[in-house]
């Protein structure tokens, strides 16, 4: 990365991912980083707001000017993750960090510690095309959200209904 802003932008983003320092996930987090998130089901697009709405915060916190990482251009997937991160500590308790976690780990990304060989380098496109792309299975195993009695084909529903569904599973009491 030759972006300075960026890179102090990557730095401030992983901790959002992984607070403890056992393992180190750089070179994921800079390959989730630098993978542009596309939108294929309506509405997604609003996760993707909840992902650039990360630069406007990171800008705040460091006092720059509002508009100095557009440059970066479209959300990346990590910022999609830690947007969804975010909301699933809304809506379900808990940490940001330790959701953020749980998302790496229902990609099985976990296992993708530095430093990343050329194979694991590719395993890592492969999942984040398959989220991306949604050619995960029904269930949403392969994806952000796997649910063990899905009610519908999750790769035909928006993110945000999947993490309703998850939730549900996860905390039926609610």
């Amino acid at each position: 990365m030759t972006d300075p802003l960026a890179e102090d932008y990557l730095r401030w983003l992983v901790p959002q991912v992984r607070d403890e320092q056992d393992q180190q996930y750089w070179d994921l987090c800079s390959i989730m980083f630098e993978k542009e998130f596309e939108s294929f089901v309506p509405n997604d697009d609003n996760r993707m707001v909840d992902g650039t709405d990360l630069r406007v915060e990171f800008c705040y916190s460091h006092h720059i000017r509002a508009g100095s990482l557009k440059r970066l251009g479209p959300c990346s997937f990590l910022e999609v993750l830690i947007g969804l991160s975010r909301r699933l500590s809304f809506a379900a308790g808990g940490t940001a960090i330790g959701w953020a976690w749980q998302l790496v780990i229902n990609l099985e990304l976990d296992k993708m510690s530095d430093p990343l060989t050329r194979r694991k380098v590719r395993r890592v496109d492969d999942i984040l095309d398959t989220v991306i792309r949604r050619t995960y299975d029904p269930d949403g195993c392969g994806g952000f959200f796997p649910l063990a009695k899905p009610d519908e084909d999750q790769t035909q529903k928006e993110l945000w209904y999947q993490m309703a569904a998850y939730i549900d599973e996860l905390h039926p009491e609610q």
